[in-house]
């Protein structure tokens, strides 16, 4: 019986929330007279024959039209407004399918993951399909699943995830086939996923040629494996091309008349694996290694030095292809002052290249290198590592503790959330740490385990390499120990914590996230403490900067400040900027006298703000007692948007503090916190909190074997400590407030 079949006509829908999932919508009467209910596979024929999954459309749509996205319309070879017939198609469960897409992505996405993301589309050989998951009319049993792959994509690609497009090259056993978890997902020469049947009429996978390969070499003993170099792939992939062309396909280079230049600056943080990297994709290609570090060239003599360069360059030109690997560059070539050794460097390197040598060379301060090396001839290609999300830390904690016996009280992904800033070498510190521990803890048992115990008392000791010369520190409380600001603390959870928590939410939506609050209010108040609190609660990294700390009366060293301030967050992303007394630091401008130098720096941070490189995971809290003293521009949206007054406590809210501030404070029964809040008008929460250290002094200097504080030792204390409220100031911040509400 032949199948029913319409011709509509198509429509875009550019806005739609299902928009590039492989969704279709039809009227419900068009729906009726293909036999067909929200959820079934369609046939979709325009100048290409594609397939998709087919949905309700909306109320008021007309019968007549056929509502799909431009993704679906590419795929059918036709515009808005061209014609389509639709018919049903029965369920096939596809048993091999394979795609191909960028780099970085086929690099950063296991099959598996990918499995993840098409789970239940129709897909068509030839076809476009993005990463955004069919989370539509997802089966109940794959729901859980597909959200797992939205996290996961988000945390692995950025943000790009949702617009990233993959070719459909093949599907078996036929066009027009169901993504199932039965399903063998495959990147084109790459990997495949495990398990599931092969179809029965699917082809051998073939031998790769010889040429397409290099010749196999042992490895050296101290090389890594590229799978051993976990959140590396994308960089491992695009270091080997290169080398791969450059050692063992240069004829093909000279029968299209190119050549290639074999130049790389490898950029990445202290301890990210940059030298592994490198030694792991020398021995894929089958090269030798010769490493150099540059600061102990850089000590000697003038002439010493240039004879150590010239004779490691010799050694790598003799005996086949080799990589002359020089980690952190910049001490050779600074770009302060580059003086005659890095002329000489220059030239070891050009010569180096022209002979056929791979040179490679590191450093973690990009920004300290001679721009002169960055030269066509020189370091061509710059490949980038950063710092390791949470995902990528959870995959690397997975590699360090193979071969470590876990407890079954081990959570890695509560370890991977805990460590935010942290590199692959410290990850490993973190795992011997937490080694030793559990070894101190178990010398005589037969079959010791590391506990999360062992990871906790380890993450107290080890610190992230990153913030080594940086205020940079995790915080130890949350919200919850903030008494009282119930609304500011709700503004700030949405302003601040949702942004580092639910980056995918926001990616989805398709809106940028606010990149800064600036927090006002009389002194005392709770403005730091709040900062502090919201890096614990979103278990992000706080770098805390003084307003006057990046003055500086050298010309060009204050916008140099601001530059190194941003860098550092981002390296150390999840991160919070607090900006402390931010009205020293971006007065309004044209109204200093210290020769424009406050004027560049409120520049400097506009430019930071709001300027061509954006701020991923780094949100910017400012807090003043003198918010009309700030820079407007500094407080338009895309900037500092969110002004958030945080006001005195009043009765209820002191209570809150004082219950905060003496919750590891024994307390005798006769305290009555409720009624003491109702009795401090005018004490702000430093004040609170000073009230109660002050009575336990008081119980100390009655007995320093005091047990409890009582009710009497409160009143001495109430006797001492005194409102620091200024009346005036707080109804003028008050009055300021409402004028902008």
């Amino acid at each position: 019986m032949a199948q029913p079949d319409l011709t509509l006509t198509a429509s875009l829908r550019p806005a739609a929330l299902d928009a590039r999932r492989g969704i279709v919508r039809l009227h419900p009467e068009a729906l009726t007279a293909l036999g067909l209910r929200p959820g079934d596979p369609v046939r979709l024929a325009g100048r290409r024959v594609t397939a998709g999954i087919v949905a309700a459309a909306a109320p008021g749509a007309s019968s007549a039209l056929l509502y799909a996205d431009d993704l679906t319309l590419g795929n059918l070879g036709v515009r808005d407004g061209g014609q389509v017939r639709v018919s049903p198609v029965p369920v096939i469960p596809a048993g091999r399918v394979i795609l191909a897409g960028p780099v970085g992505v086929v690099a950063a996405v296991s099959p598996e993951m990918l499995r993840l993301a098409l789970l239940g589309k129709v897909l068509t050989g030839g076809d476009d399909v993005s990463l955004l998951p069919q989370d539509v009319l997802p089966d109940a049993s794959v729901r859980s699943l597909v959200e797992v792959a939205r996290r996961s994509l988000a945390n692995t690609v950025g943000f790009a995830w949702t617009s990233t497009l993959l070719t459909v090259c093949t599907v078996e056993p036929t066009a027009g086939a169901l993504v199932t978890m039965d399903t063998v997902i495959a990147w084109e020469h790459g990997p495949a996923t495990h398990g599931g049947p092969a179809p029965a009429d699917a082809t051998p996978a073939q031998p790769p040629r010889t040429a397409d390969v290099a010749p196999p070499v042992d490895p050296p003993d101290d090389a890594p494996d590229v799978d051993e170099l976990p959140g590396l792939r994308a960089q491992a992939e695009e270091l080997t091309e290169l080398l791969d062309l450059g050692f063992h396909h240069r004829e093909v280079l000279g029968r299209l008349g190119t050549t290639i230049s074999l130049g790389v600056l490898l950029v990445g943080p202290a301890g990210s694996g940059k030298s592994a990297l490198v030694r792991a994709v020398a021995a894929r290609v089958g090269a030798r290694v010769h490493p150099l570090w540059a600061p102990e060239v850089a000590a000697l003599a003038n002439q010493a030095a240039a004879e150590r360069l010239r004779a490691a360059a010799t050694a790598a030109r003799a005996g086949g292809p080799a990589v002359l690997l020089v980690s952190d560059v910049e001490a050779l070539a600074p770009a302060d002052e580059p003086g005659p050794l890095a002329t000489v460097f220059r030239q070891v390197l050009a010569e180096s290249i022209r002979a056929g040598v791979a040179v490679v060379c590191t450093t973690g301060r990009p920004e300290a290198v001679d721009p002169a090396l960055r030269a066509p001839d020189l370091l061509s290609l710059r490949i980038s590592i950063p710092l390791p999300d949470q995902a990528m830390r959870r995959e690397q904690l997975t590699v360090l503790t193979r071969q470590v016996p876990l407890a079954d009280d081990v959570r890695l992904d509560e370890v991977a959330a805990r460590t935010p800033g942290f590199v692959a070498a410290d990850l490993a510190a973190l795992v011997r740490e937490a080694g030793v521990r559990a070894a101190l803890r178990q010398k005589s048992a037969e079959t010791p385990t590391v506990s999360m115990a062992d990871f906790s008392a380890a993450l107290e000791v080890v610190r992230p390499t990153t913030m080594a010369a940086s205020t940079l520190d995790l915080a130890s409380v949350t919200l919850e120990d903030v008494g009282g600001l119930d609304e500011v603390k709700q503004t700030l959870t949405e302003s601040v914590l949702w942004p580092l928590t639910y980056p995918d939410t926001f990616a989805r939506l398709g809106v940028q996230p606010p990149r800064g609050v600036l927090l006002y209010g009389p002194p005392g108040c709770g403005k730091t403490y709040l900062v502090t609190a919201l890096a614990g609660s979103g278990r992000a990294n706080v770098l805390s900067v003084k307003g006057a700390e990046l003055l500086s009366k050298w010309v060009g060293e204050s916008e140099r400040a601001v530059r190194e301030l941003f860098r550092r967050a981002r390296e150390a992303a999840p991160t919070l900027i607090f900006l402390d007394e931010v009205d020293a630091l971006a007065p309004v401008r044209g109204q200093a006298t210290d020769g424009g130098t406050t004027d560049r720096v409120v520049a400097a941070l506009l430019t930071e703000l709001d300027g061509v490189e954006t701020l991923r995971n780094v949100v910017v809290v400012g807090a003043t007692n003198r918010p009309d003293l700030v820079d407007p521009a500094l407080l338009r949206p895309g900037r500092l948007e969110r002004l958030v007054y945080v006001p005195p406590p009043d009765g209820p809210a002191r209570a809150e503090i004082l219950r905060a501030a003496s919750r590891q404070v024994p307390l005798a029964p006769d305290v009555d916190l409720a009624a003491l809040g109702d009795e401090l008008a005018g004490f702000s929460a430093a004040d609170c909190a000073a009230l109660v250290r002050e009575a336990a002094l008081a119980a100390m200097r009655e007995s320093l074997a005091a047990a409890t504080v009582t009710a009497e030792h409160v009143s001495t204390a109430r006797a001492r400590v005194r409102p620091s409220l200024d009346p005036a100031q707080v109804a003028w911040l008050a009055a300021y407030a409402a004028k902008r509400d």
